[in-house]
């Protein structure tokens, strides 16, 4: 049975954790707002540029020449920014993926650690029930860690196809020019 000091200590835990998740997600917001407003400032600024060079247009082939040359940077700008959007959520998403790596690690020893006390405790003739709570227990650790190498091979592919879209990209707005 747990002590009253060890379900303190369960709890305290689990209140840091959650103070620190909420501090990382508050962080990964920020960064989302900073990228957003940097975004928006550059567009703007753009904007302006574009619509002085457009009005000191002297004809038409000036200005379908300009017009070309305004959408060409835009494939390399919209990666650059899903980029740094994925590396935003990537971070903050690891971070918690850390946490809950950590708590349910945590959570698995003491389940194991109570299994065995339950064991060393049980009375005589109960060794299949024992052994078959401690073959549940490796089956579902050993199904847990097979869902975590799923999602980091999964998360790898995203990174990866991400790389070689913005690697795709930049090429040819540089081409354009």
């Amino acid at each position: 049975m747990l002590t009253p000091e060890q379900i303190v200590a369960a709890h305290k835990a689990n209140v840091e954790t959650l103070f620190g998740l909420t501090a990382k997600a508050f962080e990964g917001v920020e960064k989302l707002v900073e990228l957003n407003m940097s975004a928006a400032k550059a567009a703007m600024d753009e904007s302006s540029n574009s619509t002085q060079a457009v009005l000191s247009v002297k004809d038409a082939q000036e200005l379908l020449a300009m017009q070309a040359n305004l959408f060409q940077p835009l494939a390399e700008k919209t990666a650059a920014y899903s980029r740094h959007l994925y590396e935003i959520a990537s971070g903050t998403g690891g971070e918690f993926t850390k946490a809950m790596e950590s708590q349910t690690s945590a959570a698995q020893k003491q389940f194991a650690t109570l299994i065995d006390t339950a064991a060393q405790n049980a009375p005589a003739g109960s060794e299949q029930v024992v052994a078959m709570m401690k073959g549940a227990v490796t089956t579902a650790s050993a199904a847990f860690e097979s869902v975590q190498k799923a999602v980091k091979q999964a998360t790898d592919l995203a990174e990866s196809n991400l790389a070689s879209v913005t690697q795709s990209a930049a090429p040819k707005a540089a081409k354009k020019k």
